[in-house]
C-alpha cells in the first residue's frame, strides 16, 4: 500500500508519516514549509517535497503584526490553491506512480484528491478540528459574547472545506466531539472516522519531583485565545481560594486576548510566551493540574502530554478529553457550557483542597497515557483504516 500526504507546515502529519514509513507505506510527503524547517522532523529529504514560497511569506508577514487581515486571508487562500495545484502536478511525475491513498490536511488537496480518485486511489481529508461551519458559528458567538469585533469573514475557506468534505472518500478527526460536529452539519456518520492523536512518550515524562502540596501550581498551554477559553480560565483562577496559588500561561497571546486583558484578572499569573517542549515537559511535571477550558477544538495535544508528565487535566468536553481519560479518575471533564467559569472554579478548588486526590490523579494519568500507546497506537489505527478503504 502506497500513501502520499499533503500538509500545510507540520502539524501532526510528520508523526503520521513516521508511522506510515515504519510500516512500509509512505511514498511521499508534501509540505508548505521549507526544508530548512522540516529537516528537524527526522524524515529523509528524498521523501519530503516542499512548496514554501506563499506559506512562508504569509507566516513572516503575520509575525510582523502589521499586515492587513485581508492580505493575510488572500495569501492563505492563494497558498491553499497553489499548493493543491502543485501536488496535482507532482504526483503523476512520481517514479512510484499514483498512490493507493492520498491523505491531505483539511483545506488542502481538493484537485489532487479528485485526480488520485480518477486513477484508482482514495482521498482522505484529515481534519484536526470540528466541522468548519460549526467552528465558525462557535467562534463568532464567542467574539460577540465578549464584545469584540468579529474576525474577518472567509466564505471562500468554508466553501473549499465543504467541497473537500463532499469529495473525500473518508474524513478523519481526532475526537468524538469533532465527529459529532460533522454529523450535526449533515455529514454521514460512517464517512467520519475518529483517530485520536498520540503523545511522544520519550519526550514527555515525569522529569521532576511531584509538586509541593503547600502550593497550587496551575498550567495552561496552547494558543492564548478566545477559542481556548482563556478569559474563563483567568476568571476561575481569580475565584480560587488558596494562599500559594500560581498560574503559568504558556503560548503565544492572540490579538483578541491582548485587547481583553485589561478587563481580566491577572494577579498571580505569569505569561511565559511559547516554550521549548523540554521546558514545557518540566513545567507540566511540576504543576498540580493543566486547565484547558476550550470552547472549540479537535483534540488538544497538550492533554496527553500533561498526562505523560503526571499532571492531571481539567478540560471542557470541547477539547476531546473524553477520548483520552475518564472524568474523576485522571482529571476532570467539564460539561459543555456557554460559560465554564463556575464549573472550572469548583474543580480547581476541589483539587487544590485535596492533596490525596492530586496524587491519585497523577498516578492514574501516568497509567492511562501509557495504556493509550503513544503514536504507535495512532499509526496502527491509521493502517487499519487505510487497509479497509483501499482493500490493500
Amino acid at each position: 500500500m502506497k500513501v502520499v500526504q499533503a500538509v500545510f507546515g507540520v502539524f501532526h502529519h510528520f508523526e503520521l508519516a513516521h508511522q506510515l514509513r515504519r510500516r512500509g507505506h509512505l511514498q511521499r510527503l508534501y509540505s508548505t514549509w521549507p526544508w530548512a524547517r522540516l529537516k528537524r522532523e527526522g524524515l529523509p529529504h528524498s521523501l519530503v517535497h516542499t512548496f514554501p514560497l506563499l506559506h512562508t511569506s504569509e507566516y513572516l508577514l503575520g509575525r510582523t503584526g502589521h499586515a492587513p487581515p485581508g492580505l493575510l486571508s488572500k495569501l492563505a487562500a492563494w497558498n491553499a490553491l497553489a499548493f493543491d495545484r502543485y501536488t496535482r502536478s507532482q504526483i503523476p511525475r512520481d517514479p512510484d506512480g499514483y498512490p493507493d491513498a492520498f491523505i491531505a490536511i483539511s483545506g488542502a488537496g481538493l484537485l489532487t484528491g479528485a485526480d488520485v480518485q480518477q486513477h484508482g486511489g482514495v482521498f482522505i481529508c484529515d481534519r484536526g478540528s470540528t466541522h468548519q461551519r460549526f467552528q465558525n458559528q462557535v467562534v463568532h458567538a464567542e467574539y460577540k459574547r465578549w464584545g469584540l469585533p468579529l474576525p474577518l469573514s472567509k466564505p471562500h475557506i468554508l466553501a473549499r472545506e465543504e467541497a473537500i468534505y463532499a469529495q473525500a472518500d473518508a474524513i478523519t478527526v481526532p475526537s468524538t466531539v469533532a465527529k459529532r460536529s460533522f454529523i450535526q452539519m449533515g455529514v454521514a456518520s460512517e464517512k467520519v472516522h475518529v483517530i485520536p492523536y498520540g503523545v511522544r512518550l520519550d519526550k514527555f515524562i515525569a522529569v521532576a519531583e511531584p509538586p509541593s502540596q503547600d502550593a497550587f501550581n496551575l498550567l495552561f498551554a496552547g494558543g492564548v485565545s478566545l477559542r481556548k477559553g482563556v478569559p474563563y480560565l483567568l476568571q476561575a483562577f481569580a475565584a480560587l481560594r488558596h494562599p500559594r496559588k500560581h498560574l503559568a500561561v504558556v503560548g503565544h497571546i492572540s490579538d483578541e486576548i491582548r485587547a481583553l486583558l485589561p478587563r481580566l484578572p491577572t494577579e498571580d499569573v505569569t505569561f511565559t510566551g511559547s516554550l521549548p517542549q523540554s521546558e514545557l515537559a518540566r513545567l507540566m511535571a511540576r504543576s498540580h493540574a493543566l486547565a484547558l477550558p476550550s470552547i472549540e477544538e479537535g483534540l488538544a495535544l497538550v492533554q496527553g502530554q500533561a498526562m505523560a508528565c503526571g499532571c492531571p487535566v481539567i478540560a471542557t468536553a470541547a477539547t476531546g478529553a473524553e477520548d483520552l481519560f475518564t472524568n474523576g479518575i485522571e482529571g476532570f471533564i467539564l460539561p459543555q457550557s456557554d460559560d465554564p467559569t463556575q464549573a472550572l472554579t469548583a474543580r480547581l478548588q476541589q483539587l487544590a483542597d485535596d492533596p490525596a486526590l492530586q496524587l491519585a490523579m497523577r498516578s492514574a494519568a501516568l497509567v492511562r497515557v501509557h495504556q493509550l500507546g503513544g503514536w504507535d497506537h495512532y499509526g496502527g489505527l491509521w493502517e487499519s483504516l487505510l487497509q479497509s478503504l483501499t482493500r490493500a
